[in-house]
């Protein structure tokens, strides 16, 4: 009868975001990983396989419990209130630390083809979320009617990537916000 699991994977899997956003892929060390995830060698690899499946892993894990509770602003749409809300959020859990999807993709996209496509599918469903937030704070007046709302969305997309890494430059200053400000500003109808 095998022995059951000393350990939580989804506790694994959140230490494991730190030292990968600390160090990236290539400069996370397999004795870091398991030692800060309390896991013993052999135990990792039975269970995870290797460290390109234990990332894709902690990516998805990050997706989840992360990027999906900042993305659900964007998913509620309520037009420009949900634009700003999901960057306020998104500068927020990224501030000093960057995000770990988009240091994986600026890492490792040009080679590994599932980070392409997890990072392919996390921005077109971005790109997508901004489209229906602009068109819906157009209709509501909250946005000028002459902005190109697909080209708009895909500037906002862009902007996401760009905070990510700078959030890593700025640390623990304010430039995000007043980033989100001067970007969101232009768009807005003044009442």
């Amino acid at each position: 009868m095998p022995r059951k699991a000393q350990y939580k994977v989804d506790i694994v899997l959140n230490q494991a975001i730190d030292v990968f956003l600390e160090h990236g892929y290539h400069g996370a060390i397999m004795d870091e990983i398991i030692a800060r995830t309390d896991f013993n060698r052999r135990g990792f690899y039975i269970e995870f396989g290797s460290k390109q499946i234990f990332l894709y892993m902690v990516l998805k894990h990050y997706q989840t419990s992360k990027l999906n509770k900042i993305m659900k602003h964007l998913e509620s749409n309520h037009g420009l209130d949900s634009i700003n809300m999901f960057f306020i959020d998104y500068a927020a859990h990224i501030k000093g630390k960057g995000c770990l999807l988009i240091n994986c993709i600026t890492e490792l996209g040009f080679d590994d083809k599932k980070v392409q496509q997890i990072g392919r599918h996390y921005l077109d469903r971005l790109q997508i979320d901004f489209i229906g937030c602009l068109e819906k704070a157009q209709a509501l007046g909250q946005v000028h009617t002459y902005i190109n709302v697909e080209s708009t969305a895909l500037q906002l997309t862009s902007y996401v990537q760009g905070f990510a890494v700078n959030a890593i430059l700025a640390g623990d200053t304010d430039e995000l916000q007043l980033a989100t400000q001067a970007l969101l500003g232009p768009l807005a109808v003044k009442q």
